[in-house]
C-alpha cells in the first residue's frame, strides 16, 4: 500500500464534478483498492454517494492510499487529479 497526502484546491470542495472524474478514475483502475480518508472517515474512491456525503470542502487535507495492481502509477494519477482541480 503507497499513501500521500493531499490538499483540496477546489474552490467547492470536492462535489459531483470532481467526485465524479475521482470516481471514473478509480473504476478505471479495478484491480486497485483506492481510498479517501478525511477527518474519521475512509471512503472508496468509486463511492460516488459517499464521497459527496463526505462533505469535502477546499483546503481540506485528505490521505489518498492505494493497494493492488501498480500502487505508485495509480496513486500519482489519483494525485494528480486533486492537485489540478480535477481538470483533464
Amino acid at each position: 500500500m503507497v499513501t500521500k497526502k493531499v490538499t483540496v484546491v477546489n474552490p467547492e470542495g470536492l462535489h459531483l464534478r470532481p467526485v465524479g472524474v475521482l470516481a471514473k478514475a478509480a473504476k478505471a483502475h479495478p484491480e486497485s483498492e483506492i481510498l479517501v480518508r478525511s477527518a474519521d472517515k475512509e471512503i472508496n474512491a468509486g463511492a460516488v454517494m459517499q464521497l459527496m456525503a463526505a462533505g469535502i470542502k477546499m483546503g481540506a487535507e485528505v490521505e489518498l492510499a492505494v493497494s493492488g495492481g501498480d500502487e505508485q502509477a495509480v496513486l500519482d494519477e489519483i494525485v494528480s487529479l486533486f492537485e489540478s482541480g480535477f481538470k483533464k
